[in-house]
């Protein structure tokens, strides 16, 4: 596994410091994008260079977080190497990778515990893209 990407806003802060001790415990390596503090700040800023790091193939996969998770995972889906998918339950995380080949996972610092992110991380990690009639539709969602 390469170096997992993180990034989050000021509302997607605690959460992403949770994800830190969860990837560290594991022996797995991250970078962190930011934000690096709870002064408000805007996703954009951390969400573009997380992007950018798993589109050059620096980082794999990423992990972002914001309040709602709508707004950075918007942000993410922009740039047309990415396929951010917003996660609240273990069962969306298994779709996401499993249909979709998600490379980032976005989550709702607001709207979950760190008991959820267990399960949706896990899930998210754990999960093979399954390929086949699935890999057709990811190769049409670039914009050409």
């Amino acid at each position: 596994m390469k170096v997992i990407g993180l990034a989050s806003d000021h509302a997607g802060f605690e959460l992403k410091q949770y994800v830190k001790q969860w990837l560290e415990a594991k022996g797995w390596e991250y970078k962190d994008f930011g934000t690096y503090s709870t002064d408000s700040c805007d996703y954009p800023d951390f969400a573009h260079p997380l992007a950018l790091a798993v589109e050059a193939g620096e980082c794999y996969p990423g992990i972002a977080i914001c309040g709602s998770g709508e707004g950075i995972g918007m942000t993410l889906n922009k740039h047309q190497g990415i396929r951010a998918a917003l996660c609240w339950i273990p069962e969306i995380a298994h779709l996401a990778r499993q249909h979709n080949d998600a490379n980032v996972l976005v989550m709702p610092g607001r709207f979950i515990n760190t008991e959820m992110a267990d399960k949706i991380m896990s899930e998210f990690f754990t999960t093979d893209f399954e390929g086949g009639r699935h890999q057709a539709r990811i190769d049409k969602i670039p914009v050409k």
